[in-house]
């Protein structure tokens, strides 16, 4: 019996309309509902509203629903619920162009002192350092024929970018130190309008990659063996998927810091509500899921009413492990 799934679409679009709104109107000093549509409808010039929550709200929801989707994608593709989106080593890229810029001059004295005037130094650093770890991943995945070979590579990769994060940090000052440590906590505001467009633009590049791989999920749930008798050309699908998800997940750690938990949690408590492994119904429903869950988290960070923000990656492992937990122990059993 086919099960219609509009009724539980539609509650989650109206959940993240609200969360949307909540979002914005929260933090240091409450907005009213009535001034937020009046600043999106464009009828008041609100710069609290349109310069600094507006685009926060729209990355959480670029975030959420990114590195959501991101998951679900390497899940499907290793067959391991234990996946996320990093597991490929792309978090480790970026961690490590970020650490050669703001920890480098620790290092070779003067040399990268410049580049820590710009903030769009430390955003190419991360892409620059993602790309480099996506070639080499996608040159890996043409010349091994095992899906699992891959995940244990990427986490080589990983270890290797630590390793040499390590002996950076060795060398460099506490300020410095205090710097990198600050960006590995996630930030989800200061992204001008140019900025955001940049980051829109890659990830919808990713997402169509994503949506265009719909069929090869699926046939890839019943294993590889069972995918290539379907026809499948498990090389280009391995090649679109991996491609989609570095997109996605490096420019979401360039513009906005490694965030962790969304992309490993997110798919399973989506599938405890869904209880489907059509990936037609999962990919827009993590997507949602995603952008909901990242726009809560972001909303307990900014401690409504004070003048401090907590780390986002605090809250998201705070607030959303428990929930995992608590929902696996009582389904007793994982949806996959």
């Amino acid at each position: 019996m086919k099960t219609n799934y509009t009724y539980t679409f539609i509650i989650l679009s109206v959940i993240l309309a609200v969360c949307f709104f909540i979002n914005i109107s929260l933090g240091s000093v409450y907005i009213p509902l009535k001034n937020i549509l009046e600043s999106l409808l464009g009828n008041s010039d609100n710069i609290i509203i349109t310069q600094y929550r507006l685009p926060k709200a729209i990355t959480a929801i670029l975030v959420g629903s990114g590195l959501g989707i991101s998951g679900l994608l390497m899940q499907t593709l290793f067959r391991n619920p234990l996946a996320g989106p990093f597991v490929l080593g792309i978090t480790s890229g970026s961690s490590l162009g970020v650490a050669l810029v703001i920890l480098g001059s620790g290092l070779f004295g003067g040399l990268f002192a410049t580049a820590l005037i710009s903030k769009w130094s430390i955003v190419i650093a991360a892409s620059l350092g993602s790309f480099l770890v996506l070639l080499a991943v996608l040159a890996v995945s043409n010349k091994v024929r095992d899906t699992m070979a891959i995940l244990i590579i990427g986490l080589m990769f990983g270890s290797i970018t630590a390793a040499v994060v390590s002996v950076l940090s060795y060398f460099s000052s506490a300020e410095q130190l205090q710097q990198y440590i600050f960006w590995g906590f996630g930030s989800l505001s200061n992204l001008s309008w140019h900025e955001l467009t940049i980051f829109l633009l890659i990830y919808l590049v990713g997402l169509t990659l994503s949506i265009a791989s719909i069929k090869s999920l699926n046939s890839l749930l019943l294993g590889e063996n069972y995918a290539k008798s379907l026809g499948l050309n498990l090389k280009q699908s391995r090649f679109i998927i991996i491609l989609s998800t570095s997109l996605i997940a490096g420019t979401i750690t360039a513009f906005s810091g490694p965030i962790a938990f969304i992309g490993l949690a997110i798919p399973h408590l989506t599938k405890q509500i869904f209880k489907t492994s059509n990936h037609k119904i999962l990919l827009p429903a993590v997507l949602l899921f995603g952008a909901i869950i990242m726009l809560i988290c972001d909303s307990i960070s900014q401690i409504p009413g004070s003048d401090y923000t907590l780390p986002i990656n605090a809250i998201t492992a705070l607030v959303g492990a428990p929930v995992v937990i608590w929902l696996l122990v009582r389904q007793r059993k994982m949806v996959f």
